[in-house]
């Protein structure tokens, strides 16, 4: 149940994340004004709140493996919403980082 747990908030923390920092791309490449930035403003304080759930007490630890979150999210993100078609290296890449994102949570560890 702690695995699954932890699963679902590095979930959401990508969510928040990505999108937040899509949100505010959208603001001021794509000149969609401030609403738009606020928003990913918004979103950007609920990543850094969700991320503190996680059941690891180890700040480290969680943001090392939340990077290889980051990497396969922001490619499902781009997929999802503006149009990006991966190629086999960003699969690949991202495969990687979830196979550590794997090993630095859920390894092993003598107590």
């Amino acid at each position: 149940m702690t695995v699954l747990r932890s699963i679902m908030l590095f979930a959401l923390a990508a969510v928040a994340e990505i999108g937040g920092a899509w949100l505010i791309w959208q603001g001021v490449r794509e000149h969609r004004g401030w609403e738009w930035m606020g928003a990913g403003v918004i979103a950007l304080g609920l990543y850094g709140f969700v991320a503190t759930l996680q059941p690891d007490a180890s700040f480290g630890r969680i943001l090392a493996a939340y990077g290889g979150v980051f990497v396969a999210g922001s490619l499902l993100w781009g997929m999802a919403f503006d149009g990006f078609r991966p190629d086999r290296w960003d699969v690949s890449g991202a495969l990687v980082c979830l196979a550590g994102v794997a090993l630095i949570m859920y390894g092993p560890r003598s107590t």
